[in-house]
């Protein structure tokens, strides 16, 4: 199969309608052809492709900036000589300087298919920015490594953040190409866009849903997308972000276990296959330890779970990562009633709010985990609805 980079270097007439035009890439590690040639690298070589700029966004263009909220600051490319901007730093919007440094910006960031990934509010910010500056956005599509299932409830009005660009559900299904036609129809703007669309994609097709397995090699968008399985996991994991439990930062297979030194991760585990054993579908959990090295619990030893979303015990259609880690902090609190499950700290720039219902883009899962009357049919009730109205939102934007 091939990406949209590829397609673009393969295909002289593609670039050809570059000609002319300065041209700006947005950019991070994963940005690679398929043979893992970074695309900055690889347009510069065309000959025919004029850079002007590149763009980094969270944890930069090199993914040097191991956690959230570590700024990264502009700095001149030493091998091509080309100013590369921040947009994870003193701004995350483009400013207009930066905006009057090209004429179409080339979007080649490898998603997560998760709403608070900030790649997906960067487009938009990018998106929002060529409008109002008459530029062009050309993404280079890639595919969405969780695949097209829909999880979770419509983020709700006032919650917008950098980690919800808009009223999408958790894991929202789409490419970023496809997103990106969703933001352009919902927030009416008028701004010349296309997507190099990719060609073989199959994301029904096992083994990997989404990610061609045997054909490409997996590089990490971000320091702790260090697999696919994370990526799977990561719409039901990142709301860990928001708990006092350990993501497994500093181990190595973050956001793929949780877990803390004073749970009985065994009973959390049979608590939850009590309370909703439909939940815990399309995956394996295994009882495991850890010390992290940084971050929470820092050389401390927990006890916690690892959920595997690979290998035989995997299936893709019954996988419901946002409902699992929902229902392991029910357990938790029906174990612990007394457990301080909820960190508050600033989180991505958002103060005065809990960072648990920043990233559910509403209190909404908090409270049912906090109601000691609440049932599992209740959160389903929540997000059943949201997710039949999002898959008929997005069904003209799907290729």
């Amino acid at each position: 199969m091939k990406f949209g980079i590829d397609r673009l270097l393969a295909e002289r007439q593609l670039r050809g309608e570059l000609g002319g035009r300065r041209v700006a890439l947005v950019a991070h590690p994963a940005s690679v052809t398929w043979d893992l040639v970074h695309s900055l690298d690889a347009l510069a070589s065309c000959g025919d492709v004029q850079i002007a700029c590149a763009f980094g966004p969270q944890h930069g263009l090199r993914g040097d900036k191991q956690d959230n909220m570590i700024e990264s600051p502009d700095f001149a490319d030493p091998v091509h000589g080309i100013p590369v901007f921040s947009l994870y730093g003193e701004v995350r919007r483009p400013s207009s300087e930066m905006m009057e440094s090209f004429d179409v910006a080339l979007f080649d960031l490898q998603d997560l298919g998760c709403r608070i990934y900030t790649f997906a509010t960067t487009l938009l910010y990018m998106l929002e920015a060529a409008a109002a500056h008459g530029k062009s956005v050309w993404v280079l599509d890639r595919p969405n490594p969780a695949g097209r299932p829909v999880e979770g409830p419509l983020l709700r009005p006032g919650w917008e953040s950098f980690v919800g660009a808009g009223p999408m559900p958790m894991r929202h299904g789409l490419t970023l190409g496809e997103l990106g036609r969703w933001f352009i129809d919902h927030y009416r703007l008028d701004v010349e866009y296309r997507v190099i669309a990719m060609q073989g994609w199959q994301p029904a097709e096992a083994p990997g849903f989404g990610w061609p397995l045997a054909e490409r090699s997996w590089v990490n968008p971000s320091p702790n997308a260090a697999t696919l399985a994370m990526a799977r996991a990561f719409p039901g994991t990142v709301m860990l972000e928001g708990a006092t439990l350990s993501e497994g930062r500093g181990t190595t297979r973050p956001l793929e276990v949780f877990g803390a030194p004073d749970i009985d991760a065994r009973s959390v585990l049979q608590t939850m296959h009590d309370m909703a054993p439909a939940w815990l579908q399309g995956c394996r959990l295994r009882e495991c330890w850890f010390e992290p090295t940084f971050h929470k619990h820092v050389g401390t030893l927990c006890h916690g779970v690892q959920i595997h979303a690979d290998g035989s015990g995997y299936e893709h259609r019954e996988f419901k990562p946002w409902r699992l880690v929902a229902l392991a902090f029910k357990a938790i609190r029906q174990l612990y009633p007394e457990y301080p499950i909820w960190r508050d700290f600033p989180y991505e720039y958002e103060t005065g709010k809990l960072p648990i219902d920043v990233i559910n883009g509403g209190p909404a899962l908090r409270e049912w985990v906090d109601d000691p009357s609440s049932h599992v049919s209740d959160l389903d009730n929540l997000a059943k609805p949201d997710e039949s109205e999002w898959l008929e939102q997005i069904e003209p934007h799907v290729s």
